[in-house]
């Protein structure tokens, strides 16, 4: 967040040197509150920016992950979101970690990526059941797999078939 900040600054002061130049260069015919203006339309401009492209950029970021459920947000400090919602969080199924056991193929076993803005990216081991469409969390020690490959003391959580996350899973590994 500081450096988007001071990126934002960046931005402002290179635009208002561009129009104090302009001003220079028109010798003076351009009006003075142009360059507040600019550093600030500047600012404003690197801010909508970052913000649209914030989800694109992590995406490349993360390389095999696919994205299972995004949050788009509108907010009326952000006028422009109304027109085009923007992207703050999302969850991506992290495919370079899906396990299969030998004795038990409908079972896979993937990191669950959670991405937020300006927050840090927290995994998630998850078991999916593919044949009963159910999910384990293993977010606690309690959990343990057993020799043919079974999960011993999972809570199964029953999912849709049509979640997102499930398909992706199911289709790796």
């Amino acid at each position: 967040m500081l450096f988007e900040l001071i990126a934002a600054v960046v931005a402002g002061v290179a635009l208002a040197g561009i129009a104090m130049l302009l001003r220079w260069l028109s010798r003076g015919l351009l009006p003075k509150w142009i360059v507040p203006v600019t550093a600030g339309l500047g600012m404003l401009g690197y801010s909508v920016w970052s913000e649209y492209s914030w989800f694109d950029r992590m995406n490349v970021a993360l390389p095999g992950t696919e994205v299972s459920w995004k949050n788009e947000q509108t907010a009326f400090w952000r006028p422009w979101s109304y027109v085009e919602p923007v992207t703050t969080r999302f969850t991506a199924v992290d495919l370079k970690t899906a396990k299969r056991h030998p004795n038990q193929a409908g079972l896979v076993m993937v990191d669950v990526l959670l991405v937020g803005r300006w927050q840090p990216i927290t995994r998630v081991k998850v078991v999916y059941d593919c044949p009963n469409t159910q999910r384990a969390d293993l977010v606690d020690g309690s959990v343990s797999i057993a020799e043919d490959g079974s999960l011993v003391g999972a809570d199964w959580v029953k999912v849709d078939g049509s979640d997102p996350a499930l398909k992706i899973a199911c289709t790796t590994g």
